[in-house]
Formats: structure tokens, C-alpha cells, sequence
């Protein structure tokens, strides 16, 4: 989970700015966290308490409206409505981290995941893309290898197709918001990292969601490689409030990370 927040806030100031390079500081003046950072904690909460999805979305978005939502999540959120409205966007992608940690089996593991996109990205799209970060996260912190991520979201119900690596798509990659034409190659970010840190400059040097992109591939790269690095973890805690502060810190001695 926090290695989603952080892959969030190093890619924030590289999000639409279609950064093609790995060599980039990590840290500006302008970085920060996003709806990415908000969404994943409301999550947390929401699992840390077991109520309902809804709620805290509809809450975190009004505690935090200038956050940088989509525009229907913005007028889904805004009017709080209840229904689903058929997303097949990222967004259900980059907020499902903590169902990795929350839960004890791949299946059920799978089956929350759904319930975490469903109340607003009710399309087999955007279910399949958080399935498909939740159920590596949850491979990633049980010990499993990355042939054994990569075999689970390339066969059964997630079936993606990976990009055979990231310097053949990189010249030609832009940015998109659906999950079909972002999470894998994210997960691939991820599949060629060497370490934490390496996996969200390869998510970001695609040029693309840079701050999405970078946060599911720091989600999952976070139990891979045995948490995030503290010189790189201090600067992301300095940047959040109190209250994402303290549900995240809740979220990680509750279900024991780090």
C-alpha cells in the first residue's frame, strides 16, 4: 500500500508529460499526492472498519476534492450518487492495493477486489484490472515468484497480454486512462524491475499515467522486494496529512507490513 502512495506522488509531476527517460530526480517541489493516494487509503479505511466502499469515496472525495479525479468519478462522487456508471478506467486499478494485504486467500483476495471497483467501474474492464493488481500484490507479499505473477495475469480469468518488454513499446506509448491499455504494461514495470525503485522509473519512462502507472507498479514491487527504501519512503510521509497519514499507518500495523 505504500508503495502505491509512493509510485503516486514520484509520478504526479510526470503525469500527460510523456517522460520517455528513467533518469529523472526523484523528488521536486512540485510533487504530491493525488486522487491515486486518496482513494487507495479510503480503501484502507473502508477495509480497516468494514464499511461500505461508497461511503468513504463519497467522504474522501469531499474531504479532498481537488485531488485530480476523473470526470465521472468527480460527478459520481459530487452528487454521491450509488450506482455504478461502467467504468473500464484505471482508477479501479490504482486504488485496490490494500485488498492484497486485507485478505488471507487468492480467491477471496479476487472476489473483494471486484467489490472494491464494481460500485463505480462496474465494466469487465475495470473489474479485470483490479483483480489483476490486487491478486500480484497478494501473490508478491505470499512469496511467489514473478513467473508466477506473470503466469497468474496472463491466464485464468485476468488473461492479459503483456508487452514483451517496455523498450519496445516505450517510443510509441502515450497515455491512457483505460485498464486494458495500462495496467499490464505497469505489471510489466514491475516484471523488469531490479528493485523498488527501478520499477516506477521504468513505469514512468513509458511516457504515459506516469502517476497511475507508477503507483500500481510500486504496489506491487513493495512486498516483492521487501518494502520500500526509507530514503525513499521519508519523503512521500512528509508529504501527507495527518489523517492519510495515520489510516496508513493503521492500515500497515494491522495487517502486519513492514
Amino acid at each position: 500500500m505504500l508503495g502505491a502512495i509512493v509510485g503516486d506522488v514520484i509520478g504526479s509531476v510526470h503525469e500527460a508529460e510523456g517522460t520517455k527517460t528513467k533518469l529523472f530526480p526523484l523528488f521536486t517541489e512540485w510533487s504530491q499526492f493525488t486522487d491515486d493516494t486518496v482513494l487507495t487509503v479510503a480503501v484502507a479505511e473502508a477495509l480497516l472498519t468494514g464499511r461500505g466502499y461508497v461511503e468513504f469515496f463519497h467522504q474522501y472525495f469531499e474531504d479532498y476534492p481537488l485531488a485530480g479525479y476523473g470526470v465521472k468519478f468527480i460527478e459520481w462522487a459530487g452528487y454521491k450518487q450509488t450506482e455504478p456508471y461502467n467504468s473500464w478506467g484505471n482508477g479501479s486499478a490504482m486504488r485496490v492495493s490494500p485488498v492484497g494485504y486485507a485478505r488471507d486467500t487468492l480467491a477471496d483476495v479476487l472476489a473483494e477486489a471486484e467489490r472494491t471497483a464494481a460500485v463505480t467501474h462496474s465494466h469487465p474492464e475495470g473489474i479485470r484490472g483490479a483483480k489483476a493488481v490486487a491478486g500480484a500484490v497478494f501473490l508478491a507479499r505470499t512469496g511467489k515468484s514473478k513467473d508466477d505473477i506473470r503466469a497468474f495475469v496472463t491466464g485464468g480469468e485476468i488473461g492479459y497480454t503483456l508487452p514483451e518488454s517496455l523498450d519496445d513499446i516505450r517510443p510509441e506509448y502515450r497515455f491512457h486512462v483505460s485498464c486494458q491499455k495500462s495496467v499490464p504494461e505497469a505489471i510489466q514495470a514491475f516484471l523488469e524491475a531490479t528493485d523498488f525503485e527501478d520499477a516506477l522509473r521504468n513505469a514512468i519512462s513509458l511516457g504515459g499515467d506516469a502517476d497511475t502507472q507508477a503507483c500500481i507498479a510500486g504496489a506491487i514491487a513493495e512486498p516483492f522486494f521487501g518494502g520500500v527504501p526509507g530514503l525513499i519512503a521519508e519523503p512521500v510521509w512528509a508529504k501527507l496529512d495527518d489523517r492519510l497519514t495515520d489510516i496508513t499507518r493503521s492500515f500497515r500495523a494491522r495487517f502486519g507490513i513492514g
